[in-house]
């Protein structure tokens, strides 16, 4: 039982758990205690601490000026403390209790699952907690503590607490209907006199396609625009124009491989990046192991197999 008025690294962890789910009952699911329990903690942290931390009277609850004045201090104690529990288990995988994972949705068919089974054999004793997603949603949940650790694109180390190991160079190439494109013309005007299938401006790779055609001084109507890999790809599959993306956007969508054909950008190269990246502040060399044990699943999951089939991307489609 806690000693009243006593602070712990536990109801440090719930509050700062409960800032940033929003709410106590996504705390709780988080952190895998019941909403009561969070609840009592909360009360008790407040009642050491002296002041309220939460204005429970809203929905969803606000933190109050006191509050967010503990919660920069209690990230750091925690920080702290995680790298101190990583320190004297002389960085050993096996001894790691939790690590939040975040991986880009391009890597879930084949590198996460090899990714997690390699993990979960070496740390027997952590939980693992894995989102997949979008490269701007991570980094966003990554700088706010919400994941420990992402592979995501094009994210540069612009904060002093980030800590990034380069992984994978994806560059952007065209896909097209299978035969539109009449072998050894220019490519590009034959492109031009089709539809350009484009991903949606809400997205990274949209907006640093868009940005590169301007720059090219190529400007398209915009009568197509898509969130989904699939959506892109079958929308070429069926005829309705051309795309760019990249070959780890390509491989996703197999089933639309046989009726599209795979060209080189016919503009200047653009490349997007891929990388491991970490709060450098807390998991000492672990997220350099994780990016060791990354590269050949990369290797010889993802480049491999695209090279052989395209060897003209070999300079570029590779593990950095």
């Amino acid at each position: 039982m806690e000693t009243p008025g006593k602070l712990s690294l536990w109801a440090m962890e719930i509050f700062v758990a409960t800032v940033e789910e929003g709410s106590v009952s996504a705390a709780a699911k988080r952190l895998g205690a019941s909403v009561s329990a969070i609840s009592q903690q909360l009360t008790n942290l407040e009642a050491a601490l002296g002041a309220i931390l939460l204005d429970r009277s809203k929905r969803p609850q606000q933190v109050t000026s006191a509050g967010a004045m503990f919660l920069r201090r209690a990230q750091v104690i925690l920080s702290q403390a995680t790298q101190a529990k990583t320190e004297l288990a002389t960085f050993n995988y096996s001894q790691t209790t939790r690590l939040r994972l975040g991986i880009i949705d391009d890597f879930d068919a084949d590198v996460t699952p090899a990714l997690m089974l390699g993990l979960a054999r070496r740390m027997t004793g952590c939980q693992f907690l894995l989102e997949s997603g979008g490269s701007y949603a991570m980094a966003e949940r990554l700088e706010s503590r919400s994941l420990d650790v992402i592979v995501a694109a094009d994210q540069e180390a612009n904060a002093p607490w980030m800590e990034v190991h380069p992984l994978m160079s994806d560059p952007f190439i065209v896909v097209a209907p299978k035969g539109l494109i009449t072998p050894n013309n220019p490519v590009l005007p034959q492109l031009l006199q089709h539809p350009l299938i484009r991903y949606s401006s809400r997205q990274m790779m949209g907006r640093q396609i868009e940005n590169h055609l301007l720059r090219q001084g190529v400007s398209l109507p915009n009568r197509f625009e898509f969130d989904s890999y699939h959506a892109i790809m079958a929308m070429v599959a069926g005829g309705a124009g051309w795309a760019i993306t990249t070959p780890l956007g390509f491989m996703r969508a197999q089933r639309f491989h046989a009726a599209v054909d795979v060209l080189a950008l016919p503009l200047k190269p653009l490349f997007r990046n891929i990388s491991l990246i970490s709060r450098g502040d807390t998991l000492a060399d672990i997220p350099a192991q994780i990016t060791d044990d990354l590269r050949p699943m990369i290797r010889d999951m993802l480049v491999a197999p695209m090279v052989v089939r395209f060897p003209w991307l070999a300079d570029d489609f590779k593990v950095l």
